[in-house]
């Protein structure tokens, strides 16, 4: 697969995974709306996907539990995609955590309190 037709699919996952979420069509009580699907990488081959999600309100290990949730939900994800997409090959979802936002905004409050 060259390298913008990769690109372009990791976008439409991205996307749908991220309306999936949006509009509560993951039953999953783990899985709240606060969630944002960050990046997607998939495979040169298409057959598998990483999928990085974020959430703003990591207390408690809660962005945990939701990559817990959409982990068991991964199956479900997929057949959704494969239905709305038309992929010949659907790639297999593996979800992670991404802290990145959560540390940019808590670094960014410690500069504002050190300029104070």
């Amino acid at each position: 697969m060259d390298q913008i037709r990769r690109r372009r699919l990791e976008e439409l996952i991205r996307e749908e995974i991220s309306r999936m979420i949006t509009f509560g069509e993951i039953k999953d009580p783990r899985v709240n709306s606060f969630l944002s699907v960050t990046r997607v990488e998939a495979a040169q081959d298409g057959s598998h996907a990483k999928v990085w999600v974020s959430s703003l309100e990591d207390e408690q290990g809660r962005l945990d539990e939701a990559i817990t949730g959409l982990s068991h939900a991964a199956g479900f994800i997929q057949a959704l995609l494969a239905k709305r997409v038309r992929l010949r090959l659907t790639p297999v979802l593996t979800f992670f955590p991404d802290r990145g936002i959560k540390e940019g905004f808590e670094i960014s409050e410690k500069l504002k309190d050190l300029l104070k």
